[in-house]
């Protein structure tokens, strides 16, 4: 890989951003050098902290700054435009999670990276975390026999000090959804990723207990992967004390893996820290079961010794700089990040039209009602 560093910016300055920028930092292959933001006077003061320049152009950053990939970090409705604008520029785009809140959104972007032939990738670093790998190598390996039932449990607790905190909180039009669009998207292409296609999805969604938001606080859904396996979610901002999250595969020959990949007390990028380490907190694959006290023991050395809030993203942003420079595929690409929104945007629909969804799901372009977030159901 040629020794000279990519020259990154960032397109948004809230608080996400500032983890990207701790990680950009740090990364030998990143020279960071630019932030754009709709409001000049907040990228401004954002570069005076980072030693960057400021823009609210991405287009014009993008050509005085020399800019060859860009981390996207705005509101999730808010990812298409500027995407599609650093794609015409000729940047690689990182997003940050999910790739967009709508699949119409998705595909512009995906097709906007296409023509402009470059990368597009989205963060996902939990996939990064030494248990979640774990499991995925099981899988891979044949330990637990075919995957034959996949199980997400997210339980949590945001408060409405966490949705005055920026105004997009909580709202359809800028925050494009609740748990399944901010807070489980991890979850939810951890589970993906373990188990396989999705064939269909039976879903409900509400919102218990957070009456000063519009969006969704708990969803559960059941379905059946292309495998022939079953699968469940259930995820919600409305139970408290802390957070519980985990991710299970059981497997046709009796062996079970398991990541938590969440812990402690609900994160939240710029106002909290990760409490709990991730580790694996179920492993029944025969001749094996002894080694989940060695791992747990070893995954809370690492979680002492590493900041887990940056040091995973650093390694998923190290691996799209390095894609770029080789010229091949980040290790998850805005197809691969496609899959999560496909899976939320199939249970807001699931509920809208009080059916299985079946798979894979098309855009609804110009959709009034916004995927059925907006009306629940008919």
């Amino acid at each position: 890989m040629p020794d000279d560093k990519v020259r990154t910016a960032l397109i948004g300055a809230g608080k996400v951003a500032h983890l990207h920028a701790r990680a950009l930092g740090a990364l030998a292959e990143a020279e960071f050098v630019a932030v754009c933001s709709r409001n000049l006077e907040r990228a401004a003061a954002f570069a005076r902290q980072y030693d960057v320049r400021p823009y609210a152009d991405v287009g014009t950053m993008i050509r005085d700054a020399r800019v060859q990939a860009v981390i996207l970090a705005t509101p999730h409705p808010a990812h298409a435009a500027p995407a599609r604008d650093a794609a015409r520029a000729g940047a690689h785009i990182l997003v940050e999670k999910p790739l967009a809140s709508s699949l119409e959104d998705c595909d512009a972007m995906i097709a906007a990276a296409q023509r402009a032939r470059v990368k597009l990738g989205v963060i996902s670093q939990r996939r990064w975390y030494p248990p979640v790998q774990r499991v995925r190598a099981a899988i891979d390996a044949g330990k637990i026999g075919k995957p034959a039932l996949g199980m997400v449990v997210l339980l949590g607790w945001r408060d409405q000090a966490y949705y005055r905190a920026d105004a997009w909180r909580g709202t359809w039009r800028e925050e494009g959804g609740g748990v399944l669009v901010n807070q489980a998207p991890h979850q939810l292409d951890l589970l993906q990723w373990f188990m396989g296609p999705i064939a269909e999805v039976f879903a409900y969604w509400d919102n218990l207990n957070h009456p000063y938001i519009e969006v969704e606080d708990t969803a559960v859904a059941t379905m059946r992967f292309q495998n022939g396996a079953l699968g469940s979610i259930v995820v919600s901002n409305s139970q408290k004390p802390g957070l519980y999250g985990r991710v299970h595969v059981h497997g046709a020959n009796g062996a079970s893996v398991g990541v938590q990949t969440d812990g402690g007390a609900m994160f939240v990028a710029g106002m909290s820290s990760v409490l709990e380490p991730p580790i694996n907190d179920l492993w029944t694959v025969p001749g094996e079961e002894a080694l989940l006290a060695q791992w747990q023991a070893e995954d809370r050395a690492t979680f002492e010794r590493v900041d887990t809030t940056t040091y995973y993203h650093q390694l998923q942003i190290q691996d799209f700089l390095r894609a770029i420079r080789e010229n091949r595929d980040p290790a998850i690409t805005g197809v691969e990040g496609r899959k999560t929104v496909e899976l939320f945007t199939a249970i807001y629909r699931s509920q809208r039209d009080r059916r299985a969804v079946q798979f894979p799901l098309d855009a609804e372009k110009g959709s009034a009602e916004f995927d059925g977030r907006i009306a629940k159901a008919r």
